[in-house]
């Protein structure tokens, strides 16, 4: 005797090799032998040979018609031998039953599985529903079908093009259309990346790059909701003085201005004068949320987001010939330029003029500054002499002045655009230390330290950088940054670009006029906006990176490139002479760091933003300087010893480090 018979959702055949009341032995067609509950078992036969009876079954399950079968079964719940009786005859054959079975089984839309062999058929609207939904998946089906063909010929699917911008940053897994990429991808064996940049998906990788940014931190877009400016208090006691900032031309976030002040005993006065977006606005207010909730500005090459709207920043920049409110540092120094006294004010500042670099960078540079008199005569000549010699007073009162160290150029980048819409990029060095970049630079580390000092002191909560053994963290209380040579140092210079510093501001001006800080001490709201800034500053700066990287590669396209210097960092890791580039160069060769060679160019990703090169020579190691040794340990230059790379006019560029 031979049994058909129910196991984890399918029908086997197989003779009885024993029974009892609750469990059989049975050997199938192979061989096999195991044992079974009784309940499982549907039916029994003979005179079928085992191989033949489930093909012989499942040919006449798929003539049974299941809408027939649905009509004839009604709505209360059978047993399949009811339905065999009702559908074939009053004695149906062990096959009949047992092609009805799989019939009723396979079709779980138009019966419900009840258990040992029990169905009810489903209610007509919920049948109609089902059908519905398959005759759906058998359109969508087709479609991703000649969807994959088209892709894997290399075309791009018409329907395919309105959902580019969401398959390449933002997939949803469960549409089709994801769905027949991923499929065509498989079947290429490519990435669905590669897949659709080989069908035309990514014209443009600069726009591809910025739309991936874009998808991920602006997927609102980067307009701004209407806010109401802050009204400044109008009872700010004029500061007297007359002060200048210095900047790039293309820059508008103007946060901070200098003045210098010869005091009647001999002394002299320097005034830093930061912008005062702060002041005047109610908590939570509307540009308070826009800034927590964009938390810097985005500096690229050729663009950039700002953090605050346009509005607001032309009421607060420092901008020449205005007076504008500030918060105040003033420091005395003495005729050999050591501060002696300080003291931090709000007021109404006098800027009497915007100075640009590319202004002062043929008279205020290394060769006119050492001259005993200073060189030829400029406006500010005087100011800018004395801040320069305070500026190297402060470094080596730091401890990093050295005069024999050989810095590394900065980069800044150019997109010049032309009549067509095409794009040429240029990159030029910028000398890193230059008496402009150095005087700016050591006094707002002198402010931003003075201030971190000040909040300390005050028991007010506040956002500072620390560094220890090569490492920048940012933290609540106020720690050394050794990298800077000082015991503490909060970011608050750069209000109008920066999370941080606006809401050191805050606090700071809390203090000043002796009212509760906006963030109390342990406050978690303060823990979360140091948390939320240090995660998209950073990735801020990753994408400035990626922006910078595919300049760097399309300038070696644009200009012919075919072979270049570059210095091993560490492994395969080089630095580009001439470029602030630095990319890991797939088989080279073990080489000592510091090492020079010559590189082939032969291959450009832009995708992955990468370089394959070819090793031509190699010279001989040459001693790494410090910096260097922070970027071997971390394959990137430390935050504190790099300025970022910023464009020219009409791009803003990126503040620099210290500020």
């Amino acid at each position: 005797m031979n049994v058909f018979y129910e196991e984890s959702g399918d029908f086997k055949v197989a003779a009885i090799m024993s029974e009892s009341d609750a469990n059989l032995q049975i050997e199938d067609a192979r061989g096999k032998r195991s044992k079974i509950k009784a309940v499982d078992v549907r039916l029994r036969f003979d005179k079928i040979a085992l191989a033949d009876f489930m093909p012989q079954a499942q040919a006449m399950a798929e003539q049974l018609d299941l809408d027939f079968l649905w009509e004839v079964a009604g709505t209360e719940e059978f047993g399949f031998l009811e339905l065999a009786r009702e559908y074939y005859s009053p004695n149906p054959t062990a096959l009949e039953q047992a092609a009805l079975v799989v019939r009723l089984h396979g079709a779980p839309m138009y019966f419900y599985r009840k258990g040992r062999g029990r169905y009810k058929a489903a209610p007509e609207d919920n049948l109609r529903a089902a059908k519905s939904g398959m005759e759906k998946k058998a359109r969508e089906a087709a479609l991703m079908a000649e969807w994959q063909r088209e892709l894997q010929a290399g075309a791009l699917p018409e329907v395919l093009k309105s959902h580019i911008r969401t398959l390449l940053h933002r997939p949803d897994k469960n549409t089709i259309e994801w769905k027949a990429v991923a499929a065509a991808a498989d079947a290429a064996q490519k990435s669905p990346l590669r897949l659709l940049a080989g069908c035309g998906a990514i014209p443009d990788v600069e726009t591809w790059l910025l739309d991936g940014f874009l998808s991920e931190y602006f997927p609102k877009g980067t307009g701004f909701p209407a806010m109401e400016l802050p009204a400044a208090p109008t009872d700010l006691p004029d500061a007297g003085v007359r002060a200048f900032s210095i900047d790039d031309a293309a820059t508008t976030e103007i946060d901070d201005a200098l003045s210098v002040t010869v005091l009647p005993d001999g002394n002299t006065r320097v005034g830093i004068h930061i912008a005062a977006p702060t002041l005047g606005m109610a908590a939570d207010a509307t540009m308070e949320q826009v800034v927590l909730a964009r938390l810097s500005t985005v500096y690229f090459p050729g663009d950039k987001i700002t953090m605050l709207p346009d509005a607001v920043v032309e009421s607060f920049t420092l901008s020449e010939g205005r007076d504008c409110p500030a918060v105040s540092l003033y420091v005395t120094v003495n005729p050999d330029l050591q501060v002696i006294a300080s003291e931090s004010r709000l007021d109404r500042v006098h800027i009497a003029a915007n100075l640009r670099h590319h202004d002062l960078d043929p008279v205020f540079n290394e060769e006119t500054v050492a001259q005993p008199d200073g060189g030829p005569d400029y406006p500010w000549k005087a100011e800018l002499m004395f801040l320069w010699r305070f500026a190297i007073a402060l470094e080596i009162g730091r401890g990093k002045h050295d005069p024999n160290r050989v810095e590394r150029p900065d980069y800044s980048f150019a997109i010049d655009r032309d009549e067509a819409g095409g794009k040429r990029v240029r990159i030029y060095p910028r000398k890193r230390g230059s008496p402009m970049d150095k005087l700016v630079a050591e006094l707002m580390i002198l402010c931003n330290s003075t201030w971190g000092k000040q909040l300390a002191d005050a028991r007010i909560p506040a956002i500072y950088r620390a560094q220890a053994m090569g490492r920048v963290r940012m933290t609540t209380q106020p720690s050394p940054h050794v990298g800077l040579g000082v015991a503490q140092y909060s970011w608050a210079s750069s209000p109008l670009r920066r999370a941080a510093d606006f809401i050191n501001q805050q606090q700071l001006v809390a203090m000043l006029q002796g009212t509760p800080p906006r963030y109390a001490p342990r406050d978690p709201m303060l823990f979360a906006a140091l948390r939320d800034f240090d995660q998209t500053y950073n990735a801020y700066a990753e994408f400035q990176g990626r922006m910078e990287r595919y300049w760097c590669l399309k300038w070696l396209e644009q200009e012919g490139v075919r072979e270049i210097g570059a210095t091993v960092i560490k492994e395969n890791l080089v630095r580009f002479d001439g470029l602030p580039l630095i990319l890991r160069i797939a088989g080279l060769p073990e080489l000592a760091r510091g090492t020079p060679v010559k590189l082939q160019l032969i291959s450009t990703d832009y995708l992955d933003l990468a370089l394959e090169c070819r090793l031509l020579e190699a010279g001989e190691p040459v001693a790494v300087v410090e910096e260097e040794e922070e970027v071997a340990e971390a394959a990137e230059v430390p935050e504190e010893l790099a300025e970022p790379a910023v464009a020219e006019t009409p791009v803003a560029p990126a503040p620099p480090a210290e500020e």
